[in-house]
């Protein structure tokens, strides 16, 4: 990326800035403003930014947001405070993330003749971790029951690691299905994906946190560098995995699981600190999103693409919700609440251009093109939806908060991405 390009990037940012209390107002959220800019300014239109998805620059970027987000969406959650409030995230994480996974493996059976089934299967587990930054309205309007939101804020702070593992074996046994290499090596390849990811994520996250806890404890480290230790953590995780043969992602992830268990008085000033950074990397992924996969897809959708996103959108998430909600007791408003707000987002593009770059598979760009349609269409209809829609519930809950509703249970708050500060406590 050149000084010009770095100059247009820093001005786009500097611009929306000046007016993003003001939109947060309205419908208009940060990810569409991204995501449209990167189109208007991509080489499909204006022609001011011209990147490759394979770009050294852009890759990097990609590594160090999912790194981040996988890190502090790990560090956010409680599993002491979760033990208390588990049953609406199990059942949406335990029951509803499996089924929505095995929905969008069999429309995508339907829809694309030419995809095996690990390669739908594929495709569907790419799509369904959940990104609750998308709409933040939804997450961290104070009107909305407590339980609901912190069930959703919980669901998309560990879809997106708890679909790592699968998504790794599935791109191996789709790899091998289309004999790239023996399926021996695909076998050991997930084996070692997942079993050295998982063993130096634990092992960073709890050795760093204990160090971290014993050391502050003796008011060895000034405050600054403990916010910037407990980050270190999860990069060296990644990057220690990574030369071990191991996932590097999947460390970042449980690294921070680990390090919340052994040092969680240290995890709030860790994810003050990376809501900045984390933003900030989100954003241009958003805008360099739309520079060089939505600006080049806009004339590339075709029937079974728009019927595959609208599917992924709605019938895919919303019926294994209701489903896994029978017998909890949440009234049908709730439970269109849950199953509307599955925004598509970060993680579904960062796992789609990492997963496509560790295999040649035949379908790998209509695998890549339904990806950024239903995210492009996500970030347009749940952005759009998400204030009006978390108002008008909230409305519904506040005239019938005195009726004995499950709804009303108290739950312990964890913070949410996408606020700062105080603000992120739900």
């Amino acid at each position: 990326m050149n000084v010009e390009a770095i100059a247009i990037v820093a001005v786009a940012i500097f611009l929306f800035a000046l007016v993003s209390r003001r939109l947060e107002r309205t419908f208009i959220t940060a990810p569409m403003t991204f995501v449209a800019a990167g189109i208007l300014l991509g080489p499909d239109a204006l022609d001011l930014l011209d990147l490759e998805i394979d770009e050294g620059a852009v890759r990097v970027l990609a590594e160090a947001t999912l790194v981040l987000v996988l890190f502090t969406d790990a560090i956010r959650i409680d599993l002491m405070r979760l033990r208390h409030q588990i049953e609406l995230p199990a059942r949406l994480l335990g029951a509803g993330l499996p089924l929505t996974v095995g929905a969008g493996t069999l429309a995508a059976l339907a829809l694309f003749p030419a995809f095996g089934v690990f390669e739908a299967a594929l495709l569907a587990a790419i799509l369904a971790p959940t990104d609750a930054a998308l709409g933040q309205a939804v997450v961290s309007n104070p009107r909305v029951p407590v339980r609901i939101r912190q069930a959703l804020n919980v669901e998309s702070g560990l879809n997106d690691g708890l679909m790592l593992p699968a998504i790794t074996i599935l791109l191996a046994l789709a790899a091998a299905e289309v004999d790239l290499e023996t399926p021996g090596y695909w076998a050991t390849f997930a084996l070692e994906q997942i079993g050295y990811g998982v063993l130096v994520g634990v092992a960073a996250g709890a050795i760093g946190g204990r160090l971290l806890d014993w050391f502050a404890g003796r008011d060895w480290i000034e405050g600054g560098f403990r916010q910037l230790a407990t980050l270190a953590i999860g990069v060296a995780a990644f990057a220690a995995a990574e030369a071990v043969g191991g996932n590097g992602f999947v460390a970042a992830f449980l690294a921070g699981l680990a390090f919340g268990a052994a040092a969680r008085e240290h995890c709030s000033g860790a994810y003050d600190f990376a809501e900045d950074e984390g933003q900030l990397l989100a954003l241009l992924t958003f805008l360099f999103f739309g520079v060089a996969l939505a600006g080049p897809a806009l004339d590339e959708l075709t029937p079974r693409i728009a019927v595959y996103a609208v599917l992924s959108l709605t019938v895919v998430r919303m019926v294994p919700v209701a489903l896994v909600m029978l017998g909890a007791g949440l009234s049908l408003p709730t439970v269109g609440y849950l199953g509307w707000f599955g925004p598509r987002g970060l993680a579904s593009i960062l796992f789609a251009l990492f997963v496509l770059e560790d295999a040649d598979l035949p379908v790998a760009d209509d695998l890549l093109l339904t990806v950024t349609w239903t995210v492009l269409g996500s970030v347009l209809l749940h952005g759009a939806t998400s204030v009006p829609l978390a108002g008008r519930y909230a409305d519904w809950w506040q005239a019938n908060r005195a009726e004995p509703m499950p709804e009303n249970a108290e739950v312990e708050s964890m913070p949410t991405r996408g606020s700062s500060g105080s603000s992120t406590r739900l």
